[in-house]
């Protein structure tokens, strides 16, 4: 049966998204996903493959930033068609879909997560569809959703490593409640025993290569600010949008007060579980994200029910779709960087600081990460041209972090660059890409640094880029003439998994 609400919705979420794809440059992340996809594997350092074939395949289709981000574009409309239907099955009305649509359609958090093409971008909608699998077969007696749902959550092991911890909350909330009937369904194990399946190439490229992303998650608390609990949870109202957090507070206590709702519980378990494990991890905001869109479903069907004016539901919806305008620009890239930065000041707004490099102001790192790219390749490619020719087909480029190195491969050709070296993270395990350099020209904060293992050190310039992150300007682009020992010998302690 069609369903008229969920298409409606989602249209206009997907014309949303692909009206302003195009827009700024591409993500760091989307550069060096595109370049991992240009090297085909079971698996990355830093991620299972799925996402980085999707990035270098759009960009195989024409170097577009649109069509790179089609597939989240397509996230985001899925996401809103997925939440109406489960709402829908937990007894919704057109009501009920309206509410749940327009959240996870609007919610400023799940926008900016499907801004660009990333790990998480598919994150909600894997998410949401393995939670409505096991709730159609807890509640329409649909064993075969099982199934697909294990199915959805290999493919989203082959995205992202997180979804375990969602597997474990939904596993805790159906054991806790009289949903734990579905652990009798073989089609269960069949489908987590698919999901396993799917995501064993991903896992055996981690094992072969001696478990690189558990490295990346040992290290990451020297990058990430620790929030203390209550921060954390005023922060997660102020980025799901104020207007939202009836909806979701309603899915999260309706099904423990309200009969009806009540095969809904282990939903509200399973965020409850989740959301704890995020706090005392100290996880990034966006860490929690992708359990929201359960609750939303769930918030709109308690709602509706005890809103029975549709005139007040009516208001209340209008109100949030009015203020989209002014909140839709802190999540997707439409306004020009100054005006971004002007809108910020007026609202007196300051995001939290989720990593350590995000302070000293500027644009928030989304849009910042989208910004400078081609004026970074610009200075470097300069310098490099700035060599005596004799010695620039015996120099190699050894940037910091992957960001770098994906530009300067990506958007290097005008210049003539050779392929960028980095030790961090994939890039580490590509090595000197056949490159035995005598020369080395290097873009980091301390040159001097460089002295002791060159023969001569000249300074280039700086990097400078208006929007771009803050630690990406000031960096120095200096030549490392006369480079010894070796690039080879050097290369182990160059490693940076992070």
């Amino acid at each position: 049966m069609t369903d008229r609400v969920a298409l409606v919705l989602a249209a206009a979420v997907a014309a949303l998204h692909l009206a302003v794809a195009n827009r700024y440059d591409l993500f760091r992340d989307e550069l060096y996903f595109i370049v991992c996809g240009q090297h085909p594997a079971f698996g990355y350092a830093d991620q299972p493959p799925l996402v980085p074939f999707l990035a270098a395949g759009g960009y195989a289709l024409g170097a577009q930033t649109w069509i790179v981000r089609l597939p989240a574009v397509f996230a985001a409309a899925a996401l809103v068609y997925v939440v109406v239907r489960f709402s829908r099955l937990l007894g919704g009305g057109n009501g009920a879909a309206w509410i749940a649509g327009i959240a996870a359609g609007l919610a400023p958090m799940l926008m900016g997560i499907t801004a660009t093409l990333n790990t998480t971008t598919l994150e909600p909608l894997a998410w949401t569809l393995v939670a409505y699998g096991i709730a159609r077969a807890a509640i329409a007696g649909d064993r075969g959703a099982l199934v697909w749902a294990g199915v959805v959550a290999g493919l989203e092991l082959e995205a992202k490593y997180a979804l375990p911890l969602w597997l474990v909350a939904l596993g805790i909330g159906i054991v806790c409640t009289p949903e734990r009937r579905v652990l009798r369904m073989p089609q269960l194990w069949l489908g987590l025993g698919l999901a396993a399946l799917i995501a064993l190439p991903s896992i055996g490229w981690q094992l072969a290569h001696g478990l690189p992303f558990v490295e990346l998650m040992r290290n990451a608390g020297d990058k990430d600010v620790a929030v203390a609990p209550i921060p954390f949870l005023l922060n997660q109202a102020f980025v799901l949008g104020p207007l939202f957090l009836p909806v979701w507070l309603a899915g999260l206590l309706a099904p423990f007060v309200w009969g009806e709702l009540r095969p809904g519980r282990f939903l509200s378990i399973a965020f409850l579980f989740t959301a704890c494990v995020t706090i005392v991890l100290h996880g990034k905001d966006y860490y929690l994200a992708p359990a929201y869109p359960v609750l939303f479903a769930l918030g709109g069907v308690a709602l509706e029910r005890a809103v029975r004016f549709s005139a007040l539901r009516t208001a209340y919806l209008a109100l949030c779709v009015a203020l989209t305008p002014l909140v839709a620009p802190l999540a997707l890239p439409i306004l020009a960087p100054q005006q971004l930065l002007a809108l910020e000041g007026t609202l007196h707004l300051t995001p939290q600081a989720q990593e350590k490099a995000d302070s000293g102001g500027g644009l928030p790192p989304l849009f910042a990460d989208m910004l400078g790219w081609h004026d970074f390749v610009r200075e470097v490619g300069t310098a490099y041209d700035a060599i005596p020719p004799a010695e620039r087909a015996r120099t190699s480029l050894l940037v910091d972090n992957y960001g770098e190195a994906a530009a300067l491969d990506l958007y290097g050709a005008p210049y003539g660059l050779p392929p960028a070296l980095s030790g961090h993270n994939q890039y580490y395990f590509w090595g000197t890409r056949g490159q035995t350099p005598e020369n080395i020209l290097r873009v980091q904060t301390h040159p001097e640094r460089l002295r002791p293992y060159c023969t001569q050190v000249h300074v280039f310039g700086v990097t400078q880029s208006e929007y771009a992150r803050t630690f990406e300007n000031g960096r120095t682009i200096a030549y490392c003439r006369g480079l010894h020992p070796a690039l080879s010998q050097l290369w182990p302690s160059l490693r940076a998994i992070d």
